[in-house]
């Protein structure tokens, strides 16, 4: 179904960029666009909390325990062991 949709410039410019990039056509890469924002924007109901949360995990290791609620204390004895090197 044919849809007429008005792009400012700036916008204009970044699908021409697009387009030649992959090699795909407008319509193709404006179709795309719209399915992701609406998988964005989808409420993850009946998602578990880890289903939430499974992109995030194993991008950090280590650390203390408690870092989320002493995250001031922490980070102020990280920057005054900066000011005191040599």
């Amino acid at each position: 179904m044919p849809t007429s949709v008005r792009l400012d410039p700036r916008t204009e410019t970044v699908l021409r960029r697009i387009v030649r990039r992959t090699g795909r056509t407008r319509s193709e890469v404006i179709r795309e666009a719209i399915h992701r924002f609406v998988d964005q924007s989808e409420p993850t109901s009946g998602a578990t909390v880890y289903d939430r949360i499974k992109d995030l995990l194993g991008v950090a290791r280590g650390g203390p325990a408690d870092l989320g609620s002493r995250s001031e204390e922490y980070l102020r004895g990280m920057f005054a062991r900066l000011r005191n090197r040599p």
